[in-house]
């Protein structure tokens, strides 16, 4: 087997050391496996070619064949440029260059025949191409064969002359020095199975496409090994973890689950509460590990759900901890719990950064005892003074904001690894749910708790503001209060947003008559919890902030959301922050205001959070208009996900495809230990070597 993962860029012939360090940091391509899989972002048709006399304004590129009659130097300093004219027996055309006059001159020869591909611009009543590609007749064959492919390059790269040619230069010269050939990446017996094109002909023709035709069937190929090594890797971490870590068995459910449920349950579960608290249960009583995605909007009852699990524990013996990333939102979890138990003979302690050292030397103790039964608190769970007598249940909330390592530190505090609940708020689209969390079970709360209105979201533009402040005034005599969220903290010439702290003079000013606070992320913590408290009890009627509200402030009689310069926000930000209202019996409201200059994909996105309240169509929208980036933070999921050529997006079905021949793979042969398996084994440890096996963990 060839290790061209293993054989330096700097070694093929064109590049050397120094365009080898330009393509490792602008590009990340440092081996020749690299180059192979650095794809072109799209393509043009080259098969054809124009004659001058065609030329219109229309044309986004086009190719020629003809002769340069002359070269001339214009211009100077900054304006100076190299003309060459250039003509095809139709009309005559400039080829202009403002860089690198002196290579370009020593480089073509006059009255020869070349072929030139460039796009067109209209200049007074004629037209010119600047910086084209030119290439000798000869080399037709390999220039102007049919669909040419576009590299990303960056101004660094051109610099160095590594733009999107040479990057097909270079394929060209690494496919030929290997004979066109690279090795297999899936087994025969698969390959069979899903009746694809080989790797070697998809890698071919997704940098030389034979046909648009052989285009399409290699981006399929290559979209189904990426997606396919993803789930394996993800589903035998899974099946290992499951066949290999017991888990503890709670086989009781006891006085304090059942005295909460029949005396202090405050509303009737709805049918999804009660459908996780099931599927909770079993996984506990099941005698292996738990590790379970509780995926529900903002508002669903997961800290119910949460609390329930918790009480489990209680009854059988064990501890609990919730880690929370902030101190507001730990803050929120420890209120809401105590007082959901109001009485109950259960000891609850809040450990954070802000806990005062007197305090800590009392709780510290009374946790490694098991006095405490219930924790909850920020990273400050995951400090070394920290010693749980016997946690048997860790629930992590919001986990995309918590480090893998720091989330794996909980675990060192037992010598029994814990059922993990990991819970969040951010509605996750099926496909990426499958390819972050697809080694965890996942329970979704799909239902509002009863007695809860949805919001009512409406789109203003800011030239309006008069009737804006009219409807707020409206609702603060009602006795109801209001958040304002702004997108900066001090203005910028640059970008026209209305920033927090001009806005904060504005609303004192309109409204003398009411208290307005405000909060943002570079206060100090005492600061900023005093003004958020102002808000939480209700002396101040409206809270002016940035995102920093986002996560965990929960304010029953808060039924407005102003969400200033709306389009600036991405559309899973917009609904995070819609849910920080709606949460009493009240009718509540999220006004978004945005200018009226907007983009097509900004429109859509404000059109769609007024359409609708249900986070996992927003989330499917956001995926589509954004696409998937670096998978929501996967950086730190401990697989560093990144996709080359498929898009979550878009490429749904392939990837439950890739999944289900997984799955079936896995079920004869977990371990892959078949020999028909072994290059899949080697295929997986060289894609994920670098990465620690934090599967195991969470």
């Amino acid at each position: 087997m060839l290790d061209l993962d293993k054989r330096s860029i700097s070694y093929l012939p064109g590049v050397g050391p120094k365009k080898a360090d330009i393509l490792v940091k602008e590009a990340g391509i440092s081996s020749y496996e690299d180059l192979l899989y650095y794809f072109p972002y799209r393509y043009v048709d080259r098969s054809r070619f124009y004659q001058v006399a065609e030329i219109n304004g229309s044309m986004p590129y086009i190719q020629l064949k003809g002769r340069i009659l002359s070269f001339e130097t214009l211009g100077e300093g900054r304006t100076r440029r190299l003309v060459a004219r250039f003509a095809d027996g139709s009309g005559v055309i400039d080829l202009v260059w403002f860089k690198g006059v002196a290579f370009v001159k020593n480089k073509y020869v006059l009255n020869k025949e070349y072929i030139v591909f460039g796009k067109p611009t209209e200049f007074g009543r004629s037209y010119n191409i600047a910086h084209p590609e030119i290439d000798p007749i000869e080399q037709g064959g390999q220039v102007a064969g049919g669909l040419t492919p576009f590299y990303n390059t960056t101004e660094k790269m051109k610099k160095s002359f590594l733009n999107s040619k040479a990057i097909q230069n270079l394929q060209y010269s690494l496919l030929k020095s290997l004979n066109w050939d690279i090795p297999e990446t899936l087994p025969r017996h698969l390959l069979d199975r899903v009746g694809m094109m080989s790797l070697p002909e998809a890698i071919r023709n997704i940098h030389f496409p034979d046909s648009a035709e052989a285009l399409k069937s290699a981006q399929l190929r290559l979209k189904f090994d990426e997606l396919f090594f993803v789930q394996l890797n993800t589903l035998r971490t899974a099946t290992m973890r499951k066949r290999k870590l017991k888990g503890i068995v709670f086989p009781n459910v006891g006085e304090m689950f059942n005295t909460f449920y029949k005396d202090y349950l405050p509303f009737e579960l709805t049918g999804a509460q009660k459908r996780v608290v099931r599927e909770i249960r079993a996984d506990m009583g099941s005698g292996r590990q738990m590790n379970r995605l509780l995926q529900g909007d903002v508002g669903s009852g997961k800290t119910l759900v949460a609390l329930l699990s918790m009480l489990l524990a209680v009854d059988n013996a064990y501890q609990a901890c919730i880690m929370a990333p902030t101190e507001i939102l730990a803050n929120q979890h420890y209120v809401t719990i105590m007082e959901f138990l109001k009485d109950m003979p259960i000891k609850v302690a809040l450990l954070t950064g802000s806990t005062k050292k007197k305090e800590r030397e009392k709780i510290l103790p009374a946790i490694a005892s098991g006095e405490i039964q219930i924790v909850i608190g920020t990273h400050a769970l995951i400090e070394e003074t920290v010693v749980f007598s016997s946690l048997g249940l860790s629930i992590i909330d919001e986990q995309h904001r918590f480090g893998v390592e720091q989330r794996a530190r909980l675990w060192t505090k037992n010598s029994v690894i814990p059922h993990v609940l990991v819970m969040t708020a951010t509605p996750i689209p099926r496909t990426l749910a499958m390819t972050l969390y697809g080694d965890l079970d996942v329970s979704v709360i799909d239902e509002l708790p009863p007695g809860r209105k949805p919001i009512k979201t409406l789109h203003r533009y800011d030239n309006k503001k008069a009737q804006l402040y009219d409807f707020l005034r409206k609702e603060i005599q009602l006795g109801r209060q209001v958040y304002v969220v702004y997108p900066l903290i001090e203005g910028s010439e640059k970008l026209d947003y209305k920033n927090l702290e001009e806005g904060f003079e504005i609303f004192k000013e309109v409204f003398p008559e009411y208290k307005v606070c405000m909060v943002h992320g570079k206060m100090k913590a005492a600061d900023k919890d005093a003004e958020m408290q102002k808000f939480i009890s209700g002396e101040a009627n409206m809270l002016l902030a940035t995102t920093v509200i986002e996560v965990g402030v929960n304010v029953p009689n808060a039924s407005v959301m102003v969400i200033e310069s709306a389009e600036r926000f991405g559309l899973s930000q917009l609904h995070q922050l819609r849910g920080r209202v709606g949460r009493g019996a009240e009718q509540s409201y999220c006004v978004l205001v945005s200018s009226y200059k907007l983009s097509n994909d900004t429109r859509k996105r404000l059109e769609i959070m007024v359409s609708t309240n249900d986070g996992f169509e927003i989330a499917e929208a956001d995926l589509r208009l954004r696409g998937h980036g670096d998978l929501d933070g996967t950086q730190q999921s401990g697989e560093g996900v990144y996709l080359k050529i498929a898009s979550l997006a878009t490429d749904g079905q392939i990837l439950q495809y890739a999944r289900d021949i997984a799955n079936e793979l896995l079920d004869k042969d977990p371990d892959l230990t078949d020999e028909t398996n072994r290059i899949l084994n080697e295929r997986l440890s060289k894609i994920f070597r670098k990465k620690t096996n934090w599967g195991l963990i969470s």
